[in-house]
């Protein structure tokens, strides 16, 4: 463990891979590695649904390289410290998010909710895939549950149904 946090604050691909150091909590990691996401998030929020879904994309396809590197230097399939994944699949769930700031709590616990549970194909993800791409995958997919949620229930809540 301390050859790992050495490595997350002197190696930037470990520093981004875990979280800004979120990724080294004793418990939870995950959700340690959302709640991290979301100062990125703020940053990004403002930017045009375009810009924001290229965003979301680039950081996709950095993560599986990102994800994989660390993986494979650490010698572990998906550690749980890694969770780069977490930022990336909660920015999904946060895409075109409707106005009003409980929305992100919603949003936060639709995605750790679909990232714990793994409903299918989740679930398939996490347990066929491997590498940079099977890490990264889950979490995408759970993103995207939390975002058709997110926006059926604005959907519902704005049409009066």
């Amino acid at each position: 463990m301390k050859e790992r946090t050495r490595k997350t604050f002197t190696n930037l691909w470990y520093f981004l891979a875990l979280g800004f150091g979120s990724g080294l909590a004793p418990r939870a990691p995950g959700t340690f590695g959302t709640l991290a996401a979301l100062p990125v998030y703020f940053a990004i929020s403002h930017l045009s649904p375009v810009a924001y879904a290229l965003w979301v994309f680039l950081a996709f396809v950095f993560g599986i390289w990102l994800c994989g590197h660390v993986a494979n230097d650490m010698k572990v399939k998906d550690p749980g410290c890694i969770v780069w994944d977490e930022f990336v699949g909660l920015w999904i769930t946060l895409f075109m998010l409707p106005v009003g700031w409980y929305w992100i709590f919603i949003g936060f616990g639709l995605f750790r909710f679909f990232d714990i549970v793994k409903p299918w194909p989740v679930s398939w993800a996490d347990k066929s895939l491997s590498g940079g791409m099977g890490i990264m995958v889950d979490d995408v997919l759970a993103g995207f549950y939390g975002l058709a949620c997110i926006q059926l229930a604005n959907f519902l809540i704005s049409s009066n149904f």
